[in-house]
């Protein structure tokens, strides 16, 4: 049996999505920490069950009978993130899968300024040291961040942030059509190439985009870290999101987002989807 974690969060309910698409639902199961969330999912077939990276045994009974499990990183920082993909991995191993997947980053490097990337980093180091054969899904950069990188841009005309640089925008169902492939039909090992898409821009180049799809003109305002980090805090944003923006700028200064690799398009046999691609999909949710 095929497990993923967080089935009830975007990127994990895209990966059952293709996965539905390749094997019967039976061979299915989801470890949620709402089952009520799944029930959707229930209802196709595919076993349900509550599974919390900080409660162990609630590990082993949504993992019982998997032959692999896909681990959705958290959405936690430091040593909460490192503590809870550790209880995950050993549970899988403890419950005899033979392989673990684990949605990792592009810019994983433990010296990466961009805050998630340590951890990531670190992860992979833990699924090297386990000795059971894993897959580390390095994932393109979201192209669901761009949009809302550029706050209310769209609004006033101007873009204002720190310098930046080329981004490998990827969409989460590229991603999970990736994962759901290699857990259905193998071809990617260990820690994977950066899974991008076809391009990186900037947020000048983001902007542009932006300004076409919706017809208003979007200027691109470089600004230091300390005005931008002063202008959020003075606004109200949380100093351990603005920390992970200006982490993000560091990062992308260094071209930590900037590989483009073809392996993303040769496993899903397809060009990627393009930036302009989800902005144009994301705009017209909103509206």
């Amino acid at each position: 049996m095929i497990i993923v974690t967080g089935a009830n969060g975007k990127l994990g309910r895209t990966i059952v999505k293709h996965l539905l698409e390749l094997v019967p639902a039976e061979g299915i199961g989801v470890s949620v920490q709402n089952p009520e969330k799944a029930r959707d999912l229930e209802q196709r077939g595919v076993r349900v069950r509550r599974g919390d990276f900080d409660d162990a045994a609630s590990l082993v009974h949504a993992f019982e009978g998997a032959s692999q499990v896909l681990i959705v990183s958290a959405p936690r920082l430091g040593e909460q993130a490192l503590r809870q993909h550790q209880t995950a991995i050993d549970t899988a191993k403890a419950v005899g899968a033979q392989r673990i997947l684990y949605t990792s980053q592009m810019a994983a490097n433990p010296a990466s300024p961009f805050a998630p990337a340590p951890d990531h980093a670190a992860t992979e180091e833990t699924l090297r040291a386990l000795r059971v054969a894993f897959t580390s899904l390095r994932n393109g950069y979201y192209a669901s961040s761009a949009v809302p990188l550029l706050g209310d841009a769209i609004e006033t005309g101007e873009v204002v942030a720190p310098e930046d640089g080329p981004v490998a925008w990827t969409a989460h169902d590229d991603l999970a059509r990736a994962a759901a492939i290699t857990l259905t039909k193998g071809g990617l090992d260990s820690i994977t190439p950066a899974l991008t898409g076809s391009e990186a821009l900037d947020l000048a180049g983001v902007a542009e985009i932006v300004s076409e799809v919706t017809g208003r003109p979007i200027r691109r305002v470089v600004v230091s870290d300390e005005e931008f980090r002063s202008h959020l805090l003075a606004h109200g944003s949380p100093e351990p999101m603005v920390n992970m923006y200006l982490g993000y700028f560091a990062a992308s200064r260094q071209g930590e987002f900037a590989t483009v690799d073809p392996t993303l398009a040769r496993l899903i046999g397809r060009p990627p989807l393009t930036l302009r691609d989800v902005v144009k999909a994301t705009l017209q949710m909103e509206k």
